[in-house]
């Protein structure tokens, strides 16, 4: 099908439904624009148990706060969900083909991409099954849980290094765990020392939990030390080959790749938008929400005043 961007079925195509997709999608369903959301319910943050730092909603689980957000947007008459996975995507005649993973396609005028970002956890035994719940990697979104608590950082990268130091404010016992590695070099030593956090240098055998949390930390020396927390800084991919494949601007953080926008989340192809943690270097609900909205305004005005230049 070869459809000019006139004849295209959606005004807009978001793909991705969880905080910066419905973002983006209300504002656009509020300019009474026809769109259509992808999504395939696997939100990055699935596993936490509750959603903080995010105004009125602290508490609250994700789960519930998409779920409101997506009758919302589904009460306006021009808002379409479908469970769909985007596989591929090409421009052409000025709008975009969107293909699904039965093979279906759908087109639209503009492309937001809130597509979201793929964690790669160590590979060390108990970390998997502890993920949200008492492993975490932001202290803006949990550490106010675990505060007081005995927490330890493991050591992967001088981003570890960073996170220890921020840690300290949630507790007063704090290590930095090097897992077998060599000490941080002295100038970063002597940070630590500052601030309060020790260092623990013997490998990591497994993570013992206490429940849903974490209980214990064993090494592969044989200890078993009570933890109540540890904080990881993952490396990342992004979750959907979509950016790539329309020949979108990627570049690389300290955490992985990032979609390349501008202050108005255009990216570097006319017409397509990129929201989320997709698309920034630091990820939270709020500033998901702010990136989705932001994208959803601009697009909607892109399709008024065209692309700018």
């Amino acid at each position: 099908m070869n459809l000019s961007e006139t004849e295209a079925e959606y005004e807009a195509i978001i793909v991705g439904g969880s905080f910066a997709g419905l973002a983006a999608a209300m504002q656009l369903a509020r300019a009474r624009r026809k769109i259509l959301i992808l999504d395939t319910g696997e939100p990055r943050n699935r596993f936490a148990t509750a959603s903080h730092g995010f105004l009125g909603q602290d508490g609250v689980p994700p789960a519930e706060i998409l779920a409101s957000a997506r009758t919302q947007a589904l009460a306006y008459p021009t808002v379409t969900l479908q469970a769909s996975r985007a596989i591929d995507a090409a421009q052409s005649d000025g709008a975009f083909t969107v293909t699904l993973d039965d093979g279906s396609a759908v087109r639209g005028k503009r492309l937001i991409l809130a597509t979201g970002v793929t964690d790669h956890l160590p590979k060390i035994p108990g970390i998997d099954e502890l993920w949200g719940s008492g492993v975490f990697h932001c202290p803006y979104c949990h550490g106010y849980e675990v505060a007081d608590r005995k927490l330890a950082i493991l050591g992967s990268s001088e981003m570890s290094i960073h996170q220890a130091l921020l840690i300290r404010d949630w507790s007063e016992d704090v290590t930095l765990l090097t897992n077998g590695n060599s000490r941080p070099i002295r100038a970063d030593r002597l940070k630590l020392e500052a601030r309060g956090v020790a260092i623990e240098t013997a490998a990591v055998a497994r993570l013992i939990p206490n429940g849903h949390e974490l209980g214990a930390i064993e090494f592969k020396d044989g200890r078993i030390v009570p933890y109540g927390g540890l904080f990881i800084v993952p490396r990342y991919t992004l979750a959907s080959p979509l950016a790539e494949r329309l020949g979108c601007a990627i570049e690389n953080t300290n955490f992985g790749p990032m979609i390349t926008t501008n202050a108005n989340k255009a990216t570097t192809v006319a017409g397509v938008y990129a929201a989320g943690d997709a698309a920034r270097p630091n990820h939270n609900v709020s500033l998901a929400v702010a990136d989705g909205s932001t994208a959803g305004i601009f697009a909607h005005q892109s399709l008024i005043f065209g692309q700018p230049a």
